[in-house]
């Protein structure tokens, strides 16, 4: 099994060390454009091989697409990270053109590969990995998510006053602060709906600051974090190459499902080796649709920057 990582920022490098240690692959490869930097993470990855017991193979590249050939997974955070004060929307410019020029050399290389994208703005990114690959929807995943959803059961078991891996939260829609829509009537704290036990004043106050949870990390830290959106990465690589079927809110295409077409959004996804197998309807109530619906129609009016690039 081969990986590859484009762009070995905080965010690539972090995914990276999490793959290394759960030795998801036999060789991984780091790639960036910046000269030396590949190189460098790899060799100080491969020198923690014998401090953690792996045994996958690391190298490095300064943007020689060569060295990626035939890899089975590459997962894309090229592009500026978010600063503070700033939207994703205003990532788009930027980083539509690294990430364009990023799938075009990696399907030179490797044209059967799944793709699974971190870069923001992710659902735009998602979109545009997808229209200009031209590879099966399948093999095109956008991470969001399964961050968001992480970022979810984080705010829960901080109210709860309970274990994270106890609880099942998911989050739908964009991956943005006013986009994304954590499902709280469908958290469930070991099978119990968390409603049971959370007031109405709790309920809103874990969505809300679930919503911002990034933009929060952004003020704090002063750049877009790293470790959280590394190992999201990594646990959704994870269940391509084990083929674990596990069921991840990740941004995928949309053909009609959940009442959306032409559109890259999150969504709960089956995901096994053949990239996203299966999306799961949740049966939305009314509420819950509308603000899909809107979060759709938001992410579409980010979509629409492409064309005018």
């Amino acid at each position: 099994m081969k990986i590859t990582v484009v762009g070995v920022g905080a965010v690539g490098a972090t995914c990276a060390d999490n793959i290394a240690r759960k030795e998801l692959a036999t060789e991984l490869v780091l790639l960036d454009i910046k000269e030396g930097v590949a190189e460098g993470k790899a060799q100080d990855l491969m020198q923690t091989a014998s401090l953690l017991g792996f045994d996958t193979t690391i190298t490095g590249s300064t943007n020689d697409y060569t060295k990626t050939a035939n890899s089975d997974v590459v997962v894309i955070t090229s592009g500026l990270p978010r600063k503070p004060g700033m939207t994703r929307e205003e990532l788009i410019g930027v980083n539509a053109g690294i990430v364009k020029g990023v799938c075009e050399n990696i399907l030179k290389h490797s044209p059967n590969t799944i793709i699974v994208v971190i870069s923001n703005p992710m659902d735009t990114m998602t979109y545009l990995a997808l229209q200009s690959t031209g590879l099966p929807k399948n093999k095109i995943i956008g991470m969001g998510g399964a961050l968001d959803s992480a970022r979810f059961k984080y705010q829960l078991s901080t109210t709860l006053g309970c274990s994270p891996s106890d609880l099942n939260a998911a989050v739908i829609g964009g991956h943005g602060d006013t986009t994304m829509i954590p499902l709280i009537r469908f958290a469930t704290w070991n099978s119990a709906p968390v409603t049971k036990y959370l007031s109405s004043e709790q309920q809103e106050k874990v969505v809300a600051d679930t919503m911002v949870g990034g933009a929060t990390l952004t003020k704090l830290i002063g750049t877009s974090a790293w470790y959280a959106p590394g190992a999201a990465g990594a646990a959704v690589v994870e269940s391509i190459v084990r083929d674990e079927k596990k069921l991840i809110p990740c941004c995928v295409a949309l053909d009609g499902e959940y009442g959306q077409k032409d559109i890259c959004l999150g969504v709960p996804v089956i995901i096994g080796r053949n990239g996203w197998e299966k999306i799961v309807d949740f049966g939305l109530n009314e509420e819950e649709q509308a603000l899909f619906n809107k979060s759709a129609d938001a992410v579409r009016s980010m979509n629409d920057v492409l064309k005018t690039l």
